[in-house]
C-alpha cells in the first residue's frame, strides 16, 4: 500500500502541523472549520463527515479529486433540509485502505454515507460525479434527484491536464512545503481571483488542510478502468437530474456533460466559461438549490 502523502491524521484530539516559514503571508489566520466526525461505513472504511441544516430532505454532497468538504459546501448553501458532506477515502481524515482503488470503491463510500444518513438526493463534483454515476449505474433507483457538476470523463481516459494536475499536487503535498502546495493550488484559481482577499482566503484554507491531512497517492490508481463500464445503464435512472458543465474546461469537457444529460434525461446547463463557482457563484448556487428544493 502506498502511504498518504503528509502526516496521517489521528483519530481525535488536536492535530499538529509542521512549522513552515515558506508559506504565503496573509495577515489574518483562517477561522477553524466546523467540527466533523469519523463514521464507519459497512465496507469497514471510516470517512470524515459533516452534517448541516435541519429537517428533510437529506442531500449528500460528493467532492472532486483532491477536494474537500469546505470546497463543496458553497454548492449546498441554499439547499433545504439536512446536508451531508464527507471526504472520500484518501482525503481529509478519512481512511486510506489498501489499493489499487476503483470508482466502484468511491461509489461504495458515497452509498455508505447516503445509506447511513438516509439521503434521497445527491450532488457530485467531477470525481464525485463519476462516483455518483457509478452508483446510479448499479442502482438506478437509489436517488430521486441528482446534480452532476463538472462531470469528468467516465471512460477511464483522463485529459493530460488532469493527470498533470494530480501529479503536481501529490508532489507538492509530499514535499510538505506550504509554498510549493500554494503554487499547485493557485494554478486552479482564475487569474482574476488571484491576489484578492477571496483568493488568499481560499489558498490559506487549502494549504492548511493539505498540510494537516495529506493526500493519498492511491488516487492515481482510480483511472485504471472506466468509472462506469457501461454508460448505457444510466438510461435506467427514473429520477430527476441536472447536469452542469462549462465551455473551455479541458479537465471536464462539456461534451461529457451533454452526453450524460442525454443518458439520464437530465436538464443541462452549459456555462460559457470555466471556474463558474468563482465567476458566477450566486447564480450557480441558486440553480442548484432551485432544482434540489423543487
Amino acid at each position: 500500500m502506498r502511504a498518504r502523502f503528509g502526516p496521517p491524521p489521528p483519530d481525535g484530539g488536536p492535530r499538529l502541523q509542521r512549522v513552515d516559514r515558506t508559506g504565503p503571508r496573509s495577515g489574518r489566520p483562517t477561522l477553524p472549520g466546523p467540527a466533523t466526525e469519523l463514521v464507519a461505513l459497512p465496507s469497514g472504511v471510516r470517512v470524515e463527515q459533516l452534517i448541516t441544516g435541519a429537517g428533510d430532505p437529506m442531500t449528500v454532497f460528493a467532492h472532486g479529486l483532491a477536494g474537500d468538504i469546505a470546497g463543496t459546501r458553497p454548492l449546498g448553501s441554499g439547499v433545504a433540509g439536512r446536508r451531508a458532506f464527507f471526504h472520500f477515502r484518501g482525503h481529509g481524515r478519512s481512511d486510506v485502505p489498501p489499493g489499487p482503488w476503483s470508482f466502484g470503491d468511491l461509489a461504495a463510500d458515497l452509498r455508505g454515507v447516503a445509506d447511513l444518513t438516509g439521503a434521497g438526493r445527491a450532488l457530485g463534483v467531477s470525481m464525485g460525479a463519476g462516483a455518483l454515476c457509478r452508483l446510479l449505474a448499479e442502482t438506478p433507483d437509489r436517488f430521486e434527484r441528482v446534480v452532476l457538476y463538472l462531470p469528468a470523463p467516465l471512460d477511464g481516459r483522463r485529459p493530460a491536464a488532469a493527470a498533470q494536475r494530480l501529479r503536481r499536487l501529490l508532489a507538492s503535498v509530499e514535499s510538505g512545503e506550504a509554498a510549493m502546495i500554494a503554487d499547485a493550488v493557485e494554478a486552479e484559481l482564475p487569474a482574476a481571483v488571484r491576489n484578492t482577499p477571496a483568493g488568499w482566503s481560499y489558498l490559506r484554507q487549502r494549504v492548511e488542510q493539505l498540510q494537516r491531512d495529506g493526500l493519498s497517492a492511491e488516487l492515481e490508481s482510480l483511472w485504471s478502468a472506466p468509472a462506469v463500464p457501461d454508460v448505457s445503464l444510466l438510461r435506467a435512472f427514473r429520477g430527476r437530474a441536472l447536469v452542469i458543465g462549462c465551455l473551455g474546461d479541458e479537465i471536464h469537457p462539456s461534451s461529457w456533460a451533454a452526453q450524460l444529460a442525454e443518458l439520464l434525461g437530465a436538464d443541462l446547463q452549459i456555462y460559457d466559461r470555466p471556474t463558474v463557482l468563482w465567476t458566477n457563484r450566486q447564480e450557480l448556487r441558486d440553480r442548484v438549490s432551485t432544482f434540489l428544493n423543487a
